[in-house]
């Protein structure tokens, strides 16, 4: 297997199927392989399509369409009902029993071990793992170890990020992605690790140097079905082979747990953004006695087995002094400094749509927020009352085709946490905007009090006309996202842009 550096272009990896699969198949016959996919669309000529069953549809229907564009291998897993592609002579075809779980191995193998080569921090938890991730990313560069960040807002350099997507992508593109920092000289690795990806083998065969673990609240239960088995699919990153490192949010109960699940040999930071304090022999320990929101953000008082310092951060909301910590204890895990980890700490910024603050002064303060559970709303509204000097105002919708159980319990935080409150679309999807709106308003005790504006331009707009300067507008559930979903089309779409918009700014 072979790897051609280039100055301009990204280094492009070459093997044969038969080295490819060694250890898990044996082709019938051998043919070079260019490239390694799981997307038919993706397809570029000399590439491997793996093709495997997905939750409504099997890769396979779409083999046909990866050999159009180029594809000399198919891959697929058999499976009941699904009969073996037909496909022109010179393409490879092979079945391969599990293929699903095996993805990993095999694009480990393509990419040449990316992951041995990086530090790589995977965060989980229901809330907090873009913003944790993202810090990560930044403060290791300020601390002199060149990183990257994989997760939804993007992947590359912190501040040069390039593209949009879920969480966590399929097997191949978290290799790939892993092997891009690599070559392009990251040494670590700032990650985010759903449950999904957890659950369905998207980050096999990654070498974690460090698991660490934010919350747990209720989402995706649409999904999982329930929290107990949203847990599991968390939880199983705690059982990762080889992992050195895990960073626990000891004051989360759940977080609690995970510690049981941990072999002896690896190394445990507990954190707790409070005078609590947890301690386990030979675990290092993070506390934060004293936390002080100001406008300009966040002052935490920390005490760690490391030593003691103050931690001044440009992060809105008191829930963001849980991911910083979480953060300085990877940072410690790794062996930085207490007082350099402080420092660099400091100098970040925080993700797009992350509470990220647009306007203030003469005008109404807005605070793009991707909260979309009711646990992340109830902190997003909490944290912007206290920037807030008149009025707040929340706008904010809940997705379609999604856990339908969580819309009535945010319709009740919305109420209680916010002044006024508009309700409008996010990302409808094939459901009835109408019934989502009902839903949410039915935790209402006082449904004639919410302002409904289906139209989430005209929602935004027609908050930030109402507010006043002094007055905060919390924009929240889509964040950074550039698109509305509706039925199955994606239209571009941005909070960010129409707050700017609408409150006279340059973009």
């Amino acid at each position: 297997m072979s790897g051609v550096a280039g100055t301009a272009e990204p280094r492009t990896y070459r093997t044969t199927l038969s080295r490819l699969l060694a250890g898990i198949a044996t082709p019938l016959r051998d043919v070079e392989i260019a490239d390694l996919t799981q997307d038919s669309r993706a397809v570029t000529p000399g590439a491997a399509f793996l093709a495997c069953p997905g939750r409504t549809t099997h890769g396979i229907a779409h083999a046909a369409a990866a050999v159009e564009r180029g594809a000399v291998a198919v891959l697929w897993e058999p499976v009941e009902g699904v009969e073996a592609p037909v496909l022109p002579g010179h393409v490879a075809v092979h079945a391969i029993p599990g293929l699903g779980r095996r993805v990993g191995e095999i694009a480990d193998r393509y990419f040449e071990s990316p992951s041995a080569d990086v530090r790589v921090a995977a965060f989980t938890g229901t809330n907090g793992k873009t913003t944790s991730a993202f810090l990560l990313a930044q403060a290791s560069d300020f601390v002199g170890r060149r990183s990257s960040y994989l997760g939804t807002i993007g992947y590359g350099r912190p501040q040069a990020l390039r593209g949009v997507g879920l969480t966590t992508p399929d097997a191949v593109s978290v290799h790939r992605r892993i092997a891009e920092a690599r070559d392009a000289g990251a040494v670590t690795l700032g990650m985010e690790v759903s449950s999904h990806a957890l659950d369905q083998d998207r980050v096999a065969a990654v070498r974690f140097d460090t698991a660490a673990f934010t919350n747990l609240t209720r989402d995706h239960l649409d999904y999982h079905g329930s929290l107990e088995a949203y847990g599991a699919a968390k939880a199983r990153l705690f059982d990762w082979p080889g992992l050195r490192c895990a960073v626990v949010n000891a004051r989360d109960e759940f977080g609690r747990t995970l510690l049981g699940r941990l072999d002896p040999s690896v190394e445990r930071i507990l954190c707790t953004t409070s005078n609590e304090l947890w301690l386990e022999p030979d675990a290092g320990w993070i506390r934060v006695p004293e936390i002080r929101a100001l406008p300009t953000g966040l002052t935490l008082h920390v005490e760690t087995s490391w030593g003691a310092g103050a931690l001044r951060s440009r992060l809105i909301g008191e829930f963001n002094a849980e991911n910083l910590v979480v953060v300085l204890g990877v940072l410690l895990g790794w062996g930085v400094p207490l007082q350099q980890a402080l420092v660099a700490l400091a100098a970040c910024e925080p993700p797009p749509g992350r509470m990220e603050s647009l306007g203030g002064g003469a005008k109404p303060l807005a605070l793009v927020d991707y909260a979309h559970t009711p646990d992340a709303l109830a902190k997003a509204l909490e944290s912007a009352r206290a920037h807030t000097q008149g009025r707040l105002y929340c706008v904010f919708g809940c997705g379609g085709d999604r856990d339908p159980g969580k819309r009535p319990l945010m319709g009740a935080i919305a109420e209680a946490g916010a002044d006024v409150v508009v309700v409008t679309d996010d990302n409808p999807r094939t459901e009835d905007s109408r019934a989502i709106l009902e839903q949410i308003l039915s935790g209402f005790r006082d449904p004639s009090a919410a302002h409904v504006v289906a139209d989430r331009e005209e929602a935004i707009r027609y908050a930030i006309g109402e507010a006043e300067a002094g007055d905060v507008v919390v924009i929240a559930g889509k964040g950074h996202e550039a698109g509305q979903t509706v039925g199955t089309e994606v239209r571009p779409f941005s909070d960010r842009a129409v707050v700017i918009d609408a409150l006279g700014m340059q973009p």
